[in-house]
């Protein structure tokens, strides 16, 4: 069962902004009624600090620096800024403008000597919005500023999120390296019995040259993740705005809890996510805009008023002998201008197409997004129950191997190679696990975040 979503979307674009521009209801997504891969939970709502759950203070202290210094969030705000400037001058275009000014220049009449005459006055403009283009040129600027606000917490969000999945799977990767370091400590204890068996005499020197492969191979592996872990580290570094080379992060044991998302219904995607809210208010932007194009058919009428005094003296200006005034009445339309008022509004209503295509798409990413997070955890669930299961037969088969081994009942090909199966299967329920928290991460970040901080607001003014 699918519950359209036309109504309130519709209501969304056209609550508040009169413009004349349109959006196909057809263009608009529609959402179902629930997700497919959602399982009903009675876990809270989460809240704008949303990786507060992970109980983790390492994690709350690294999301905290990069909030502060972040320079993609630094960046986002200062598009904001500029948005916010533009929307102040948009709005000191509807208000009465008014100057001074003051000049000084000579005149001479025929037969008679020139005379330097000094002048000082005020201007009064005002232009009558008749066709609304400054009303509309102000709620677009106004609606670019809340796309802005949401974009930046579009920003947050997103560093946030990078910022909890680079120190997730940091801890995962020092995990796993304590696995394969481990691993390492016991080939080179089945070395050191090895070449005590070959200097008596018990074992060929094959089984010693195998165990010597296996634990240099090891030895290479615990090498690629210490590379692995210093390229998430200054990524990290990078997040949090700070240099690489002063950055460090000691390895800890992995103890961050891992919580439970409640996913919702997919019509609350809108008010979760602030890179849909800002979507949407790019729409009526554009709808607005259409507006503006539209208005530059009406004539453009203007009122003006000047008073001040001229005189050949400086001194005698402000004297009501050498005062002036005037008020006047400016009208200006366009008779010709080969089309291009036509092709302004064609302009602007096939943008508005272009982001109604945009916000659809946008939506329906979301959606990917949330259910991709949702089926993945399910499946890692069982996934990782299953590898459980593997990790505690494969231990018990390394433990009889190795009994066996030391007592001389079994050959040294079927130790190491329970040794392999056991590193092998715990490798992969870590990495399972570790999975499970960046699809955490990830469903958080789909879902919105903090989305009690962002919602979409109408554009009523």
């Amino acid at each position: 069962m699918k519950l359209n979503l036309t109504p309130l979307f519709a209501a969304l674009l056209l609550a508040g902004c009169a413009s004349a521009g349109t959006v196909d209801p057809a263009q608009l997504p529609q959402a179902p009624a629930a997700y497919k891969a959602a399982s009903a939970n009675d876990a809270p709502a989460l809240t704008a600090s949303w990786w507060q759950p992970f109980a983790d203070p390492v994690l709350d202290d690294l999301v905290g620096r990069a909030m502060a210094a972040n320079t993609s969030v630094q960046a986002a705000a200062n598009r904001l800024a500029q948005a916010r400037a533009a929307l102040g001058g948009a709005e000191a275009s509807r208000l009465p403008q008014l100057g001074a000014s003051a000049g000084a220049g000579r005149a001479a009449d025929p037969g008679a000597r020139g005379a330097t005459q000094y002048s000082a006055g005020l201007n009064l403009a005002y232009e009558l919005d008749l066709g609304g283009r400054l009303l509309h040129e102000r709620n677009a600027s106004s609606l670019d500023v809340r796309a802005r606000e949401q974009l930046l917490a579009d920003a947050r969000l997103l560093v946030q999120a990078n910022v909890a999945r680079g120190y997730l799977a940091l801890r995962a990767l020092d995990a796993e390296r304590d696995i394969v370091r481990g691993t390492v400590a016991a080939y080179a204890e089945t070395l050191a019995l090895t070449e005590k068996r070959a200097r008596a005499g018990d074992v060929a020197d094959l089984d010693l040259a195998r165990v010597r492969t296996e634990l240099a191979a090891n030895e290479a592996e615990a090498f690629a993740l210490d590379r692995r872990r210093l390229e998430l580290e200054t990524a990290l570094a990078v997040l949090l705005g700070e240099p690489a080379s002063n950055f460090r992060l000691a390895p800890t044991p992995w103890t961050t809890a891992l919580p439970t998302v409640p996913a919702g219904l997919p019509s609350e995607l809108l008010q979760r996510r602030p890179d849909l809210a800002a979507a949407s208010s790019q729409l009526q932007a554009a709808q607005a805009r259409v507006g503006v194009a539209q208005a530059a058919w009406w004539p453009s009428l203007a009122l003006t008023a000047q008073g001040g005094g001229v005189s050949s003296q400086v001194s005698d200006l402000l004297r009501s002998g050498a005062s002036t005034w005037g008020v006047g009445l400016l009208a200006a339309l366009p008779i010709f201008d080969g089309g291009r008022r036509e092709a302004g509004v064609n302009a602007a209503k096939a943008q508005l197409d272009g982001s109604s295509i945009a916000f659809r798409e946008q939506f329906l990413l979301a959606l990917k997004d949330v259910e991709d997070q949702l089926g993945a955890l399910t499946l890692l669930q069982a996934q990782g129950e299953a590898n459980s299961r593997a990790v505690s037969a494969a231990g018990q088969a390394l433990r009889l191997s190795d009994t066996r081994y030391r007592n001389g009942l079994v050959s040294q090909l079927e130790l190491l190679d329970a040794r392999r199966s056991e590193l092998a299967n715990k490798r992969a329920a870590l990495q399972v696990r570790s999975a499970q928290y960046q699809a955490t991460v990830g469903l958080i970040r789909a879902l919105g975040g903090g989305w009690s901080e962002v919602g979409v607001k109408l554009a009523g003014r």
